[in-house]
């Protein structure tokens, strides 16, 4: 492992040890009623993942979430290079996505019930409300931060949209772009979890919200463990790619 490795391994170590501390001493200071220790948490959250009862939650959970985070970034390239390209439907439409993304998701919850009704339509709808929009307008900045004399090149060669996005637009904005999936994927998530939450028979979400209501402070802990991992590695994961796109660019 070289120097840069090594370096970055401690500090991961270091500000994984620091958490954990900061952990316990918050356990100290909230009590039993409010909080469980991280070694009584991973104990528990063992005995969890190894019970046959938690894995439909988990299975229903990533359907859902994988469903929506895939029309999100379908949705989201599509209308980003649209947009993005087409310069006076990005002026006309772009400060519509805009005011869409500042309202809170959770206002148009009840119109998506009575769209799709109870279950997986919906999680997959809410999750994926969350992403486009953020998706949308970092593909429209890379589309349009492109240089011009690449979009010049591929109208010389009387490329088709079609071709154009696949062999210019596409190559030449993806740094960006991948930085728009990688928070298109934890607000996708967010969303997902949330429409569990309000309207769901399983799922993640479902049992943390069930959780809350008996106030098993046991469950809540290793519910909100198995998503701080399962988001922190991936959000790792992508930011290392967004890095080597960007350095390559």
């Amino acid at each position: 492992m070289s120097g840069d490795g090594w370096r970055s391994a401690l500090n991961a170590a270091v500000l994984i040890a620091g958490l954990l501390a900061a952990w316990q001493l918050l356990y100290w200071f909230a009590g039993e009623a409010a909080l469980k220790p991280p070694l009584a948490t991973f104990r528990y959250t063992a005995q969890l993942v190894a019970s046959e009862a938690f894995w439909p939650h988990l299975s229903e959970s990533m359907r859902a979430f994988a469903a929506a985070l895939a029309i999100a970034v379908a949705v989201g390239l599509a209308i980003g290079f649209w947009l993005g390209f087409h310069r006076l439907s990005g002026q006309v439409f772009e400060p519509m996505l805009v005011a869409i993304y500042s309202i809170p998701k959770i206002t148009l919850y009840p119109i998506l019930l009575l769209a799709f009704g109870l279950g997986m339509p919906a999680k997959i709808a809410f999750g994926a409300i969350h992403g486009i929009i953020p998706v949308s307008l970092f593909t429209i900045n890379a589309v349009r931060n492109i240089n011009p004399i690449l979009i010049k090149t591929g109208r010389t060669l009387k490329l088709g949209p079609a071709e154009m996005v696949r062999s210019i637009l596409f190559p030449a904005a993806l740094p960006e772009i991948f930085t728009g999936l990688r928070v298109g994927f934890s607000l996708t998530l967010i969303g997902t979890l949330l429409g569990e939450m309000f309207a769901a028979q399983r799922g993640l979400g479902y049992l943390l919200m069930t959780a809350i209501g008996l106030h098993n402070v046991d469950l809540i802990m290793a519910v909100t463990l198995l998503l701080i991992l399962f988001a922190a590695t991936v959000s790792t994961v992508l930011l290392a790619i967004d890095r080597r796109l960007h350095r390559y660019t």
